[in-house]
């Protein structure tokens, strides 16, 4: 059994979170503030956290850099009252993988929880398999109903990094960090520029992504059929 830690301290919606976790067959852990959820996530660790970003004692920002800074690798879902992208790109960038801006629908948040978990638990493969494409790590390789699709250095490092982070909140920065390099002196046009040329090769209408969605004034997300 799987379990989800809840950090939230608004009583009525923790109490509504819990239930409806508890309902879908997880563990559920509970915090009201940010000092006991951030002690939570430390000690035991769980599964995936569904974290509020406007708490008492400790806020959901600071919670996500520590739990990053101990090299804690479980999926984070931000949920913020506020709808500014500066706030959702602040948490991103400090390691959450996705938000939700209250209010949100219940069964979609347990969608994406569910989601990254199934991803989390397929995070060792080396193939990745979206629509009729498979993308082998391993051999380098991308095909297409068997027939490769030819990538560059660049597109080919682009692709890795969003399949392996399928249906997480990515910022042109994150994006930059990994791909490019932190000395890299490339910008976020580079980003862009590139995902159109990636668009180009997987996508069924480059014009009407099904693969990469934009995240308007933020980043990208990728999601696989």
């Amino acid at each position: 059994m799987e379990t989800v830690l809840i950090i939230e301290d608004d009583s009525t919606m923790l109490r509504g979170l819990k239930d409806n976790f508890a309902y879908a067959g997880y563990n559920v852990l509970t915090a009201a503030d940010g000092e006991a959820g951030l002690n939570y996530a430390l000690d035991a660790k769980p599964d995936l956290i569904i974290l509020d970003i406007m708490l008492p004692e400790i806020n959901g920002y600071e919670i996500c850099r520590l739990i990053r800074k101990e090299k804690l690798d479980m999926p984070i879902i931000m949920l913020t009252a506020k709808g500014e992208e500066s706030d959702i790109i602040l948490g991103l960038n400090l390691g959450a993988d996705d938000y939700m801006t209250k209010p949100f629908s219940i069964k979609e948040l347990l969608a994406r929880a569910a989601a990254f978990l199934r991803r989390r638990r397929q995070d060792q493969q080396d193939t990745y398999e979206f629509a009729d494409f498979v993308f082998d790590i391993g051999a380098r390789r991308l095909t297409r109903k068997k027939r490769e699709i030819k990538l560059s250095p660049k597109e080919y490092k682009l692709l890795e990094f969003f399949v392996k982070r399928q249906g997480k909140a990515l910022t042109r920065d994150e994006i930059l960090n990994d791909v490019w390099g932190y000395n890299s002196f490339a910008g976020h046009r580079s980003v862009d520029r590139f995902v159109t040329t990636l668009r180009s090769k997987i996508e069924p209408d480059p014009h009407n992504p099904t693969f990469i969605h934009t995240l308007r004034e933020i980043g990208y997300k990728f999601e696989p059929l």
